[in-house]
């Protein structure tokens, strides 16, 4: 039983609020059709260097749960809007918790995405576009919440320790 105001719906999202992007462990489950094309036509070692570990540890790094951390924080803010950023990207994934007829404004330099998603694009010579409608680009999760709440927000899944930051608005 859930409390019906409490329901995270697309209507509950407004113009004015801000998108907070929790950080990806790696590709997470999603898009290993197109890694394991791009690890086939590049030949590469899956022991090479990569970002502080090898190319297969990368590719194999577990996906972060974000439960327990949201839980905290829908206990204390009024979260408009949660995005699971899984198969189909974010540009699959934030659209369908977003009301009709608004768009969000992400600010790509916001977030650092982990190392193997600049490996694939370069090794697999994909263009941006489909790198988003594919992967989730370092962001497993996407929060919208009211301006006012931003700063409340981030403090609270930074006590979580999730490494969160603001990437946009409605």
């Amino acid at each position: 039983i859930a409390d019906k105001s409490r329901l995270l719906q697309p209507d509950r999202v407004k113009t004015g609020d801000v998108l907070l992007g929790l950080a990806s462990s790696g590709p997470h489950s999603n898009g290993y059709s197109l890694i394991r094309k791009v690890l086939e036509v590049s030949a590469a070692p899956l022991d090479q260097a990569l970002g502080g570990s090898s190319l297969g540890e990368a590719l194999l790094a577990p996906t972060r749960i974000y439960v327990k951390s949201l839980l905290a924080l829908l206990a204390e803010v009024d979260v408009h809007a949660l995005a699971h950023i899984t198969g189909g990207g974010l540009l699959e994934n934030l659209p369908r918790v977003m009301p009709i007829n608004t768009a969000a404004r992400l600010k790509t330099s916001s977030w650092q995405p982990p190392a193997i998603f600049e490996w694939l694009q370069s090794s697999g010579n994909i263009e941006t576009n489909e790198m988003y409608r594919t992967f989730n680009c370092g962001l497993g999760m996407v929060l919208v919440v009211d301006a006012a709440d931003a700063d409340k927000t981030l403090a609270i899944l930074h006590a979580e320790n999730e490494t969160a930051v603001r990437i946009g608005e409605i």
